[in-house]
């Protein structure tokens, strides 16, 4: 399980030292929480490395997932996966890209499905028979973040639920997210800080090395 950087209190001269130095020792470079335009920063200081300006072409910017890669990602692992990673809404987009693509960036098979909220409950039951192929569930959701509760109620994979801080009002940054997943009825829902795509990834992804993301 490699280690992301996380970049939002980074400097861009610190996330391009650091992406260099993982991807020199054949490590996963993945950066977090990055902007575009520090992501352009961190671009223009790679380039004026000469031993960095050949890979120029491996420095992507993933602007839904607000992430920044250098160097290709793990091989895909075949025995692994798939996840779902289901959004309650597109405002939920950033963190479930997120997590999406540090499940794909370690090899896991990945799909995700926007706009899937209990606010329009119908096009989540219009899912099911969908997600039933997948080995473990994401569930990102702000306002009251009802969404992994519904799920883990409705399928029996293990669900790992994102509070995300969308609303406004007592919604209060994600705090009303949070504290209903925390407090769901749903037996055995797993359930991270807010707006952590990343962790809810990496908490999958050791679900599914352990062995126990069989369905039951």
């Amino acid at each position: 399980m490699a280690e992301a950087v996380w970049g939002e209190h980074k400097s861009a001269a610190q996330i391009a030292g650091i992406l260099r130095q993982l991807a020199n020792s054949g490590e996963l470079a993945l950066a977090t929480r990055v902007e575009a335009t520090k992501a352009e920063a961190v671009r223009q200081l790679l380039l004026a490395d000469p031993a960095m300006a050949e890979r120029s072409d491996q420095l992507l910017f993933h602007a839904d997932a607000r992430c920044l890669s250098l160097g290709p990602p793990a091989p895909e692992r075949a025995d692994l996966g798939p996840v779902f990673v289901l959004s309650g809404g597109t405002s939920d987009l950033p963190v479930a890209a997120e997590a999406e693509l540090a499940l794909r960036w370690h090899g896991i098979g990945a799909e995700l499905l926007v706009d899937v909220g209990v606010a329009g409950l119908h096009r989540l039951l219009g899912e099911l028979e969908r997600l039933r192929q997948a080995r473990v569930l994401i569930a990102c959701a702000g306002m009251e973040g009802a969404l992994p509760t519904v799920l883990a109620g409705l399928m029996p994979q293990p669900v790992i639920g994102v509070p995300v801080s969308v609303g406004y009002g007592v919604s209060a940054g994600g705090t009303a997210a949070l504290h209903g997943m925390l407090a769901s009825c749903a037996p055995g829902l797993t359930v991270v800080n807010i707006d952590n795509g990343y962790g809810a990834a990496m908490a999958a992804l050791r679900i599914l090395s352990s062995g126990a993301g069989a369905v039951l």
